[in-house]
Order: C-alpha cells, then structure tokens, then sequence
C-alpha cells in the first residue's frame, strides 16, 4: 500500500514506478492519494492514467471537490473503507504526506492488523539542513536527517514527538 497526502506523493513516486516496473516481485498494489483540492493533485494525467492499467489499484480523494471531479471526497482514510481484506503478514504500508495525516493513517493501518515494523513512515518534513549540523531533527540520538528520513512505525513508538 502506497499512501500519499499533498506535496508527500513526490517522494512516493519513485516507489510507485519502482514497483510497476517490477510487478512480478509483488503481489497487489495499492495506490492511495489524498489532496486538499483537484487543482493541488500532482502529476494528475499521470496517476489518471495508472486506473487504466489492471496491475494497480488507485484510490484518489480530495478535501474540496470541484465540479470536475469523479472521484473520492474526503480525508484520505476513508479510502481504507474501499480497501478489500488483506493479508496483513505479507502487507507493507508506505506513507508520506502531510504531519497531521499520520496518527489517522497509522491507526487504519494498526486496525487492519499491519505489523508496526511494516509500516513506512517518511518524517523528512522535521529536516533543516539535512546533513545532521543544525540538529532542527536531533530526538534522543537520532538525526532524521542521518538516520532517517524513513522509519519504521515500530522505530518511532519511543519518540512520539516524530509523529
């Protein structure tokens, strides 16, 4: 599951391509993506297109529609309600997206019985200088910057000011 929220669908796109250009090393593939608006929907004929093919399933969803849209309306988590049954051993859960995102998305996934070590949490947005000097990112002995910017859920449950 590749979950994105605004601006965090950037990062997450080279994941995207990474695993539609090596289908055969996974099994499904979801593809979900919320926005406040239609008109802040990244690479929108791009990820359009994506619903065409049948090795991805892409849930899209905005805050505010307008009168072009076809899609989902709402926060992102509702898309989980579309998502079928998984198996949760073999499921990993990739997030990027918007700080105020990640609680709701980590309790969907947490619901869905994903294991916290499965779960992907990218945390650049508490980066500054990004080379572990400013220490803008320093929790405990951690520099998001250096050791980082993706942890696991698993990883960041001892330093809950990351999420």
């Amino acid at each position: 599951i590749i979950l994105a929220g605004g601006l965090g669908v950037i990062p997450l796109r080279s994941i995207l391509y990474y695993v539609l250009d090596n289908r055969d090393q996974f099994s499904r593939v979801f593809f979900m993506y919320g926005a406040r608006n239609p008109s802040e929907i990244l690479f929108k004929n791009e990820f359009f297109q994506l619903k065409e093919r049948n090795d991805i399933e892409c849930l899209y969803t905005v805050d505010s529609p307008d009168d072009t849209w076809n899609e989902n309306v709402g926060v992102v988590t509702e898309l989980f309600e579309q998502l079928p049954e998984i198996d949760p051993r073999r499921a990993t859960a990739v997030v990027c997206g918007p700080a105020v995102m990640y609680k709701f998305v980590i309790d969907e996934f947490l619901k869905m019985k994903i294991p916290k070590n499965q779960i992907q949490l990218s945390l650049e947005r508490r980066m500054k200088c990004g080379v572990g000097k400013c220490g803008h990112c320093a929790l405990d002995h951690l520099y998001t910057c250096n050791d980082g910017p993706v942890f696991t859920y698993w990883d960041t449950l001892h330093f809950r000011e990351l999420i």
